[in-house]
This record gives structure tokens, C-alpha cells and sequence, in this order.
């Protein structure tokens, strides 16, 4: 079996509601087309608040960048690539910016700042909603 770690982030900024970046990703040959948050694969050697950082950097062209101290969050799946199972874990931080203009990378050919029921609306994942939940549930209560 195949063990894969992603690093990423929940993206938000305070409007008069808290707006959530949600990026489109264009289909290739290893994913599907949907709406997702920034994330990437960790490199070797490389520390998971480094990869975030790269990954939302290189995706989104964000500078502006301020982790929400004690957010740290584990979801994993399995899935078959080549006949091979793969098991997936994915790392995500919290992140507000007040940096409002996203330049996608190549990946994604679309993004939006979505409310929280409206980001709720294309999550298409149980574990990401819950995900999700558990952020939104931090940024609308500061409870950390």
C-alpha cells in the first residue's frame, strides 16, 4: 500500500461574514474536476507548515498569511490508483488573510470567496464537511 501526506488550508477573511477561498480544480488524468481547498503533496523532508505554506503560495498567490494558533486538523481516505490502494492523509490550518485577489496556478481554472452555505453547497466529501464544520466553527467563535 501506498501512504501519501497532503499539507493544505482552510483560507478565510473577515468580511461582515467570514468569505472562505474554494478553488475549482481542472480535471487531469489523477483527479476529478471539483471545489476544494488549497493543498498539496508534502515533499520529502519537508515540514507540513512548509508545505502549506509552498502550496498555497505557489496555488493561490497569497502573501498575506496568518495561521490560527491551535487549528490543526487530520482527514484520511483510501482510494485505487493503478490497482494499487493508495492511503491518503491530508494535514489542514486555518489561515486568515485580508488579501482579497487569488492568482490561480495551472491546477485550478477557477476560485470564489464563498460563505460558509455556500461552500457547504459544493464540498462534496463527508470528511471535508465535517472539516469544514469544525473551521467555521473556530472563525465565527475565536474558541482556540
Amino acid at each position: 500500500m501506498i501512504k501519501e501526506t497532503n499539507c493544505g488550508a482552510i483560507i478565510f477573511r473577515r468580511d461582515h461574514d467570514p468569505k472562505y477561498l474554494m478553488l475549482y480544480r481542472k480535471a487531469s488524468s489523477l483527479y476529478k474536476q471539483n471545489w476544494e481547498f488549497s493543498k498539496g503533496l508534502r515533499e520529502l523532508n519537508e515540514a507540513d507548515i512548509d508545505t502549506v505554506k509552498r502550496e498555497v503560495k505557489e496555488e493561490t498567490g497569497l502573501k498575506d498569511m496568518r495561521f490560527v494558533e491551535g487549528f490543526k486538523e487530520r482527514v484520511s481516505w483510501f482510494f485505487k490508483r493503478n490497482g494499487e490502494t493508495v492511503n491518503k492523509e491530508s494535514i489542514y490550518y486555518l489561515i486568515e488573510t485580508e488579501q482579497e485577489e487569488i492568482i490561480l496556478s495551472e491546477e485550478h481554472e477557477e476560485y470564489k470567496w464563498m460563505t460558509f452555505d455556500e461552500a457547504m453547497q459544493v464540498i462534496k466529501f463527508k470528511n471535508l464537511i465535517e472539516l469544514f464544520k469544525k473551521a467555521d466553527n473556530v472563525v465565527k467563535h475565536d474558541i482556540l
